[in-house]
């Protein structure tokens, strides 16, 4: 196939274009990098994740917690009602 803008040969359109060894290996680094980065916030995630969980444990503690004193607060206040 013949470019109609210029003289060079451009591939069909089931043909792969050749990139350049240097295209290639500089489009294989950017992908380990990528991969690097996705892998990082994978674990930053599974650090928050368990950050998270960590604190909702707590939450449910604290909230039993409070629910043990307003119980024994509404005993006082019955016990003192009595008297």
């Amino acid at each position: 196939m013949i470019n109609p803008f210029g003289d060079d040969e451009i591939p069909g359109w089931g043909a792969p274009a050749e990139l350049p060894v240097h295209d290639i290996l500089k489009e294989g680094m950017k992908k380990e990098a990528l991969i690097k980065d996705i892998a990082a916030a994978q674990e930053d995630l599974r650090a928050i994740l368990g950050r998270v969980q960590s604190v909702q444990g707590d939450v449910e503690k604290l909230t039993s917690g409070n629910e043990t004193l307003q119980m024994y607060i509404d005993n006082l206040t019955k016990q003192m009602a009595r008297r």
